[in-house]
């Protein structure tokens, strides 16, 4: 299995074990069958402030996320991919995930923002949620990014990244609106079509559209579930990922002190500069699988 990465503030690289890009898993055995909002098996209930699946804190309030929640770090990617058009597989041919590579042109090597859709799905630890009154403001934790959801009807723009329409950009346009009492969806399009779909480097176009879901099924269990829809370059609407989250206890207790959002996750670009000198020249994977000459031609 290959090492993802990650750059914090004064840290060179903090490793996290993560699948490659022919390992990303579907939910672990015995999770199919579990109750709504139950957590997936393996996942840590002892953490502080972290819920256990049987701690549901009563019924979730309406229309409201709003607070900080906790995930395992890493969405369950799904495996099964739809049939790609050949401009899809083209794209995909191109990118070269894992950031350890010296062959690699993921994003994450250089510290370019993940993007929508990959911001939802990879390095997930913390989300929050903030209610303003014809927005809802999403906090990413990885990279320090918010993300703005219109919830006042307007819809989404036309013709993003074309002739005549308005450009795209690494996070999209995005537009929410509840469904029923608890679940909230949030559509974006508009997205950088450099950005990866997640860690894999499954591709997206200029005029793909992304699906969350956000559903709280109690007061303390979150479940997200993101969907790609890209005729472009995939000839079905798919789910990509799917993620668990818990309430973080004693949030709205002034006296409970910091909650884990109050970590920084940072890609440093110098910082990766000098970790790909150290590491990925010297000890290029791809090169050593592929018999390909690493780009330093040693």
């Amino acid at each position: 299995m290959r090492n993802s990465f990650m750059y914090s503030l004064g840290v060179v690289a903090t490793l996290a074990l993560v699948s490659g890009v022919a390992m990303a898993q579907n939910a672990p055995a015995g999770n199919q069958n579990r109750p709504a909002g139950a957590a997936p098996a393996g996942q840590q209930s002892n953490m502080p402030g972290r819920k256990t699946a049987q701690d549901t804190g009563g019924p979730a309030p309406m229309h409201n996320l709003d607070g900080t929640w906790i995930g395992n770090g890493e969405s369950r990617l799904m495996t099964h991919i739809p049939e790609m058009t050949a401009a899809g597989q083209a794209k995909l041919k191109l990118n070269v995930p894992d950031p350890f590579s010296g062959s690699s042109n993921d994003p994450w090597q250089t510290c370019d923002p993940f993007g929508m859709p990959r911001v939802v799905n990879n390095e997930v630890r913390t989300i929050g949620f903030a209610t303003m009154p014809d927005r809802i403001i999403i906090l990413e934790n990885y990279g320090k990014n918010w993300r703005e959801v219109w919830t006042d009807g307007r819809p989404l723009p036309k013709n993003i990244g074309h002739p005549g329409g308005q450009s795209s950009r690494w996070f999209g346009y995005s537009v929410g609106h509840w469904q029923g009492d608890h679940t909230l969806v949030v559509d974006t399009t508009g997205m950088m079509p450099e950005s990866w779909v997640d860690r894999r480097g499954y591709p997206h176009s200029v005029d793909a559209r992304s699906i969350e879901e956000y559903d709280r099924v109690d007061h303390n269990h979150l479940n997200m579930k993101e969907s790609i829809d890209d005729p472009a370059y995939y000839t079905q609407t798919f789910v990509i990922a799917q993620a668990n989250y818990s309430w973080i206890a004693g949030q709205d207790d002034p006296k409970a002190g910091d909650i884990p959002f109050a970590d920084e996750q940072v890609c440093i670009p110098s910082a990766a500069i000098e970790y790909q000198k150290l590491v990925g020249g010297a000890a290029d994977e791809d090169a050593t699988t592929t018999g390909a000459k690493p780009k330093n031609g040693k």
